[in-house]
C-alpha cells in the first residue's frame, strides 16, 4: 500500500505544483511540504528543484515517481481482486474527474450525491473544463476519468458513449427573434453569441455549420464567452442569438425567460463519451462510476 507520503508526492509530481497539490487533496500547503520533505530525508536525496514559484522533478524525482506510478497501478489491481473475493472489503479512495461544463453543471449533480452514498470511502474531485482541457488534464494524469463531448478522438485513449444531447439556438424573450423561423443563410444577418475556442458545443456549432458549406468567421459574432452560464446570463440582456446546449437551458425554457429559435435544416446533436487512457479501462472505483451513471441515465432516457 502506497503510503500518504508517497500519494501527496504523486500529487506534486503530477500537478508540479504545491499549492495545486495541497487544493485537490485538501490539506494545507505547508503540511505537503512536510510530507515531501520527510521524504527526501528518508531517501537521502532531493525530488524537487525549487525555481522560484515553479518546481521540476530532479532526476531522482522522476525515478521516483515512474515508479510509484506502476505501484498504484498494482494497488488498484489488488483493491479490484480483494473485493472479488470480499463484498466487506471498501478501501478509502480520492477519484479524480473532469468533465465538461455541461456535464459538470446539469448533468452529474443530480446524481453524485446518491453515488456518493452508496460509496461512503469515496473522495470525489470534480474538475470543470471545456472538453478540449479535460482531455489534455488526462494525457497529463491530473485526472484518471473524464467525460467530454465528441471530438477529434486521440488513439491512447477509450471512449465508452454515455448519453446525446442537442445543441439549440435561443434568445431572450424579449428578442424579435422569438418569433421567427429562421434558415441557415438568415445567420449572415443575426448577431450572434457563442462558447470559447476548445469548447465542445463550439465543434458541434462549426461541424454543423460545415455541412452547409459556411464558416463561423463569415456570421456575426459579437460575442466569445468562456462558459455555459457567463453565455445564458449574456442572452438573456442581448439581442444576441446563441448556442446552447439543451441540458443547460431546460428551467428557462420552462419559465419562458429564454426562447427557442428553430433554423431550419441546422441539427446539432452531440454525443458524450467517458474518457479513460488506454489499459485503466478496468481500474475500481472508475468503472464502477461509468456503470453507475450509465445505469442511472439509461432509466432516463
Amino acid at each position: 500500500m502506497l503510503s500518504y507520503k508517497h500519494e501527496i508526492f504523486l500529487e506534486v509530481a503530477r500537478l508540479l505544483s504545491f499549492t495545486k497539490a495541497s487544493q485537490n487533496l485538501f490539506v494545507s500547503q505547508s503540511a505537503v511540504s512536510k510530507h515531501v520533505k520527510a521524504l527526501e530525508e528518508e531517501y537521502k536525496i532531493g525530488l524537487f528543484e525549487r525555481l522560484g514559484n515553479t518546481v521540476k522533478l530532479t532526476p531522482a524525482g522522476e525515478l521516483l515517481y515512474r515508479k510509484l506510478l506502476v505501484a498504484k497501478q498494482l494497488q488498484h489491481e489488488l483493491h479490484q481482486e480483494f473485493t472479488a473475493l470480499s463484498a466487506d472489503y471498501s478501501p478509502r479512495f480520492r477519484m479524480m474527474i473532469g468533465a465538461s461544463t455541461t456535464i459538470s453543471l446539469y448533468v452529474l449533480p443530480p446524481v453524485l450525491s446518491a453515488y456518493l452514498n452508496q460509496h461512503p470511502n469515496i473522495q470525489l474531485t470534480l474538475k470543470n473544463r471545456n472538453s478540449e482541457n479535460i482531455l489534455r488534464a488526462l494525457l497529463d494524469h491530473e485526472i484518471d476519468l473524464g467525460i467530454i463531448e465528441g471530438i477529434n478522438k486521440v488513439s491512447n485513449v477509450t471512449y465508452t458513449p454515455f448519453l446525446t444531447d442537442d445543441v439549440i439556438a435561443v434568445c431572450s424573450a424579449k428578442n424579435p427573434l422569438n418569433r421567427q423561423n429562421l434558415t441557415v443563410q438568415d445567420l449572415h444577418n443575426v448577431p450572434l453569441a457563442v462558447r470559447e475556442v476548445g469548447s465542445g458545443t463550439l465543434a458541434v456549432l462549426e461541424d454543423a455549420l460545415a455541412q452547409h458549406h459556411l464558416k463561423l468567421p463569415d456570421l456575426p459574432v459579437k460575442v466569445r464567452l468562456g462558459g455555459t452560464e457567463a453565455l445564458k446570463n449574456f442572452v438573456r440582456v442581448d439581442t444576441c442569438l446563441a448556442f446552447l446546449p439543451r441540458q443547460a437551458v431546460v428551467k428557462e425554457l420552462e419559465s419562458g425567460e429564454l426562447l427557442e429559435v428553430p433554423i431550419q435544416g441546422l441539427a446539432m446533436r452531440r454525443q458524450f463519451n467517458f474518457i479513460q487512457r488506454k489499459g485503466t479501462e478496468n481500474n475500481l472505483p472508475y468503472k464502477d462510476f461509468v456503470q453507475f451513471m450509465k445505469r442511472h441515465y439509461s432509466k432516463r432516457e
